[in-house]
């Protein structure tokens, strides 16, 4: 399989430029202003695949700090007359080191749930208003489980345009677009691995937690899901910690959280019926 190219979503969004100045702390890359989410983590994630499949020429035009910088100038130049709202930058790198790009709106996403001080404790009462960092618990999402099993692959540990499994697990689920809706792949050890388009976390034992996975493919170690930017981003600031998640421990109308690089933080509960 070698006509696959590493690809990246992320949420082009004029409102993260005041996120530093409206109090939000702890930003990362959004410390200083930037539109982009995250920028930093999806290069650095984008990176490792390129290191992985030894793709030299892809690995030259976004290692360090000049490729964080030629990202970013690829970023401006695409968004420079692309109005005033949020988008959604699907970015692709190529063996060669070309980039291409597809852009689509977005809807409006409030700060805390971009940027959360910490994840609410498991039933603190719905929280539709904004309060004490938290990530608004609104919309709902209905998180289903996959009826299959998904085999662990370099292209669930890495985000790539092969996508059949993430497809496929939708399909069963009977998600079209725009739907409120996740599903969660689950690896044949009966571990959740990830959601088809998200990082899942669910609470255990006193705390967030969101199924294992190493910086590096492993076909041994971890759940076989994908390194995500925000998963990334709130494991070293301690919002959420590592643990493999039994599918079969799940239950119906069990509160738990999605992320990912375009929509941040979002509010679910479990369906199994």
């Amino acid at each position: 399989m070698d006509d696959f190219r590493i690809f990246t979503s992320i949420r082009y969004d004029p409102a993260l430029l005041k996120a530093a100045d409206l109090g939000f702390s702890n930003l990362g890359w959004n410390q200083a202003p930037s539109p982009f989410y995250m920028l930093d983590l999806h290069r650095d994630r984008m990176l490792r695949a390129a290191i992985y499949w030894d793709w030299t020429e892809a690995i030259a035009i976004i290692s360090g700090e000049e490729g964080l910088r030629k990202l970013e100038g690829y970023l401006r130049n695409i968004t420079s007359e692309d109005g005033e709202g949020p988008r959604r930058l699907m970015i692709t790198l190529a063996r060669d080191g070309t980039f291409s790009h597809q852009i689509s709106s977005l809807p409006t996403t409030h700060l805390n749930n971009l940027y959360p001080r910490c994840l609410p404790p498991s039933s603190p009462g719905n929280l539709t208003q904004i309060k004490d960092g938290f990530p608004l618990q609104d919309p709902i999402y209905d998180i289903y489980i996959d009826s299959q099993k998904t085999t662990k692959s370099e292209f669930t540990h890495y985000k790539t345009t092969f996508r059949d499994m993430y497809n496929e697990a939708r399909t069963r689920a009977q998600i079209k677009p725009g739907d409120k809706k996740e599903v969660l792949l689950v690896n044949d050890d009966g571990h959740v691995m990830e959601g088809s388009i998200s990082t899942p976390y669910f609470w255990r034992d006193g705390r967030w937690v969101t199924p294992p996975i190493p910086k590096q493919f492993d076909p041994v170690q971890g759940s076989g899901g994908n390194d995500g930017t925000t998963r990334r981003w709130a494991l070293e600031r301690g919002i959420a910690a590592e643990q493999v998640v039994l599918a079969d421990s799940l239950f119906d109308g069990e509160e738990c959280w999605i992320s990912n690089g375009l929509r941040g933080f979002i509010y679910g509960k479990v369906k199994l019926h």
